[in-house]
């Protein structure tokens, strides 16, 4: 019986050998490999697309067939080049010309390799991927799951831009999702010389693909009297008519507008104290991982041990926060949990995941929701800047941004009419304060025609005489447009007409924030012909004023702050490409394509900028930078903005900035500012509120855009502190130093388009050699040059830099001369950011300008930091059209020969209108032996410059 059994096993094998299709079929761009499907939700074929020598697509399905769905990341017309494939047996291998790719055929697991045969990443062995059905309002799909194996010793950077503060992502997760604060882009960086791109718009999850849980999900709760089935709630209230109230809690899920009823009914949450408190007993060992959810003011205690430190967001706009805790089986720890809740209705939550499995831990795992299909690209380089330049030719390219985008720009939740507008520029020009652009937020229509684009004419009586006044100050104006209609607009109407509206807002008759709440929903940013009609509708009541810039907020898209994931997807769906839950993340990209190319079609010459709360892959080919959100004022908010904008710039995303000063503030400087008002004295809180300025304005002048934004107490420097005082001094310093920079960072712009350049830099671009700057979070290069140290630290006066190996730097303010590869405590006095500058730079210096175009740079100072070869080329364009994308542009290239002492200007490549023919630069050398500080006019060798090369001892 065994041997005939075995007879049929080997019979059937044979005739599926003989009816099964090759294992393997050549396509113009790649190979599609058939695989043996034991389960109906096995990948059933493999794709490889040759997009580059080292940018791989890969696709798997279990389907007979890859869907037909193209990307909305990947922008279409990649051509392929030479390639191979050979069948080795075991495997089908794709080679490139720096890529060796090997497909099992077993199990279909894909193995990348360089030349040399080194493994550069390999899918977990099994293949590591999974398709789990999901249907959604009738369409079918999978949540798809792939892991690869990670050494110990790799980093990953990227995914975008979030509030926990945290950095190289290895043996972390993070949920991708949009929100405000939160901006998830599905690309990460490795150091190990590769990147990789993953291809779903859907809810998506990296590092850990499970969802956290409820705390009594996975703990046994006691209370503080040691009775088990929840932790001790104590609730207590200001309120005169409330009674203290005690109560078991069975879990801390206060999250969104639906759980937070869980909290006692009727219980007045602004200015009470809430406590939790009891043990929590682990069913097994290993490393647990909390998420906190908060709103007002919360301490967490774990063990007796402070575990979070105070922390404070604003009730309406929650923030989240990790953190880790080793926990043993079967022992009881104490947790206690002080909240004070700041406002009329305050969100809470914490939720905790079991250690997760061994073949799993620190590994790279991507989860999404729902797909057709996986699809995934490899990019593969020798350096991070090769990496993010292979993910810009899958993306897109970066547009250079208009020169006045460099300079700074003042903003203010918000400017309520006209006249407030017009004279806070007017008093930056009687102050001698540069700016380039001045910003207009939400609520300048009538109170009740949000969409409509009209002004409201009691505060806005002239809004074409206010953008010429504008002009005549030599400033910029950009405007906050939402994708938001409320249903009484005629604007509201043009689109629902077509069914282009999202409508269960408006069913639901949910009101917003204003006045006495008015209804409305966003427009379907997915539909072409919504695209289209959202652009011409601001084309036709904005663009003829002039207005220069399009700010376009909330566009996650936030139809209701605080709700939960399903609700979220209700309001914002069904797409017109299909369910919310599959179409969920890349709403903001879709917005961007609608006022770009509208901008374009109507204006081809006219530099086209953006400004977005939300963003995805590919946001950069659209012209448009994103901020970090509403975020709070508080110094750890301040130090989330380092990690947060640097793993953004990593997600391949150039232009990035945040809220100076933070925008949602606490209650104690809106009255510390109101007293003093009053009577002129500072007070405690008022004296942190302007360090905590001064510290942000200073970090704000070395990220790629600077801007100050927020809410009372206003951001215009004078308002901030008095003229004299060390806050005002500082902010004005760095100021007038950004601008000094100008021909330094406007070269920076220019590279982001030529070059794929990335302008705000972790250390580990840089210095990836150096293991020491791999978890680096809190220094950054600006450019090749600069080396950024922030403070923030309240009435810290010095911190520790680490001084990356491989170079040796100069203090910015001295000239002194420091060896690399050292820890050194370093002076950061209240006025000064520490700054350096690394060995071999070169900086140009132009002239002390109110605004970016005052005038050119006749003279340039070229600050040249001995010690090793150094080289930088000077781009010049004319600042505002796309003449540069037909070749109307110039460099000039500067290359120092530290053996000979020798600096070279070359000779100037190509040309443009308006260029300076003839101009001088003032060479300033600065040495180990001769240490120069950075000075407005320094003494310096004096050389006339016409266009041809020459070359200057020093």
């Amino acid at each position: 019986m065994r041997n005939r059994k075995k007879l049929l096993n080997l019979l059937a094998l044979l005739i599926f050998a003989a009816c099964a299709e090759p294992p393997y079929q050549q396509t113009e761009d790649g190979v599609v490999i058939t695989l043996y499907q034991r389960h109906k939700t096995d990948a059933q074929r493999i794709r490889l697309r040759v997009l580059g020598d080292e940018l791989i697509h890969v696709s798997a399905t279990p389907e007979d067939e890859f869907s037909g769905d193209s990307s909305l990341i990947v922008i279409p017309g990649l051509r392929t080049v030479p390639y191979t494939i050979a069948d080795t047996g075991d495997s089908i291998a794709l080679s490139t010309a720096r890529l060796d790719v090997s497909v099992s055929k077993s199990d279909g697991g894909i193995t990348f390799k360089d030349k040399a045969g080194r493994v550069i990443l390999a899918e977990k062995q099994g293949g590591g991927k999974s398709f789990t059905p999901i249907e959604v309002e009738g369409t079918m799909g999978y949540s798809i799951r792939q892991l690869f194996d990670s050494p110990d010793d790799e980093a990953f950077y990227g995914l975008g831009q979030h509030q926990a503060d945290e950095f190289n992502y290895k043996g972390k997760s993070e949920e991708l999702f949009q929100y405000n604060t939160k901006v998830s882009v599905p690309f990460v960086v490795s150091n190990k010389n590769y990147g990789l791109l993953w291809d779903s718009y859907s809810l998506s999850r990296f590092g850990d693909s499970r969802e956290y849980k409820q705390l009594n999900q996975v703990f046994t709760l006691y209370d503080k009297g040691g009775q088990p089935g929840g932790l001790t709630g104590t609730y207590e209230s200001q309120a005169l008519d409330w009674p203290r109230m005690v109560r078991r809690e069975d879990s801390l899920h206060f999250e969104n507008i639906k759980t937070v009823r869980n909290l006692p009914e009727n219980f007045p949450l602004k200015g009470a104290d809430v406590t939790y408190e009891g043990t929590i007993e682990a069913p097994h060992d290993g490393t647990y991982q909390f998420n906190l959810y908060y709103a007002g003011y919360v301490k967490v205690y774990l063990n007796d041990e402070l575990v979070v430190p105070q922390r404070w967001r604003t009730s309406w706009n929650p923030n989240s926060y990790k953190f880790t805790s080793e926990l043993g089986a079967g022992k009881k720890v104490p947790l206690r949990i002080e909240w004070k809740p700041d406002g009329g209705r305050s969100y809470f939550g914490l939720r905790v995941q079991t250690p997760q499995e061994a073949d799993e831990l620190d590994k790279q795992v991507w989860w999404s929701e729902m797909n057709k299909k996986m699809d995934y690209y490899f990019i593969y380089g020798d350096s991070m800047d090769e990496i993010i330049k292979g993910y810009r030719t899958l993306t897109g390219k970066s547009p250079i941004m208009p020169k006045w985008a460099m300079g700074f720009w003042q903003s203010r939740e918000r400017y309520k009419t006209q006249d407030e507008i017009l004279s806070t520029l007017q008093e930056f020009r009687d102050r001698k304060i540069p700016i380039d652009n001045i910003v207009l937020d939400w609520n300048h229509w009538p109170e009740d025609a949000w969409g409509s684009h009209e002004f409201d004419e009691s505060r806005f009586p002239d809004p074409k005489a206010m953008v010429d006044s504008i002009h005549a100050m030599h400033g910029k104006m950009m405007i906050s447009v939402w994708p938001k209609f409320y249903a009484s607009t005629e604007h509201y109407r043009e689109f629902d007409r077509e069914g282009w509206m999202y409508r269960q807002a408006v069913k639901d008759s949910i009101r917003d924030w204003v006045g006495p709440g008015y209804v409305g929903s966003f427009y379907d940013a997915y539909s072409p012909g919504a695209r289209k009609l959202f652009w011409n509708q601001i084309h036709e009541h904005y663009y003829p004023l002039g207005i220069d810039a399009w700010w376009m907020d909330a566009s996650e898209p936030n139809i209701l702050d605080c709700t939960d994931m399903d609700y979220r997807k209700a309001l914002s769906g069904p797409t017109a490409l299909g369910s919310s839950t599959e179409y969920f993340n890349t709403y903001a990209l879709m917005n961007a394509e609608a006022i770009y190319n509208g901008q374009r079609s109507v204006a081809p010459d006219k530099r086209v900028f953006l400004l977005t709360r939300s963003g995805f892959a590919g946001l950069q080919r659209y012209s448009t930078a994103t901020w970090s959100g509403d975020i709070a004022t508080r110094w750890e908010d301040m130090k989330a903005q380092i990690s947060a904008g640097l793993n953004f710039a990593m997600s391949g995303i150039p232009y990035w900035t945040m809220d100076i000063g933070g925008f949602c503030v606490e209650d104690r400087y809106v009255n510390a500012q109101l007293e003093y008002d009053k009577n002129g004295k500072e007070n405690a809180d008022l004296r942190e509120w302007r360090e905590l300025n001064t510290r942000w304005y200073q970090f704000g002048a070395f990220t790629p855009l600077f801007r100050a934004h927020g809410q009372f107490p206003y951001r215009e420097p004078w308002h901030i502190a008095p003229e004299g005082h060390p806050a005002y001094q500082s902010i004005l310093y760095y100021t007038h130093l950004r601008y000094r920079l100008m021909p330094y960072l406007y070269t920076l712009a220019g590279q982001t388009y030529f070059d794929d350049y990335t302008i705000m830099r972790p250390l580990v671009m840089d210095f990836q050699h150096d293991r020491e700057v791999e978890n680096l979070s809190d220094q950054f290069m600006f450019g090749p040059a600069l080396m950024v140290c922030p403070v923030y630290e309240y009435q810290a006066q010095n911190r520790e830099v680490y001084f990356p190996k491989g170079t040796n730097w100069y203090d910015f303010y001295t000239g002194r001369y420091i060896q690399g590869g050292q820890q050194l405590r370093v002076d950061a006095p209240y006025d000064r950011i520490p700054l350096y500058i690394r060995e071999g730079a070169i900086i140009p210096v132009g002239p002390d300008i109110q605004y970016s175009d005052e005038k050119p740079a006749e003279t340039i100072v070229l600050y040249v930091y001995r010690g090793q070869d150094g080289s930088f080329t000077l781009y010049e364009d004319e600042g505002a059209n796309y003449n540069y994308e037909k070749g109307g542009y110039s460099t000039i290239s500067f290359s120092y020969d530290d053996t000979r002492g020798i600096l070279t200007i070359g000779e100037r490549a190509g040309g443009f209108d308006g260029m300076l023919e003839d101009r001088k630069f003032v060479i300033v050398p600065v040495s180990k032996e001769r240490p120069q500080a950075f000075e407005d006019e320094p003494q310096g060798k004096k050389v006339g410059y016409n266009g041809t090369a020459q070359t200057i001892p020093l």
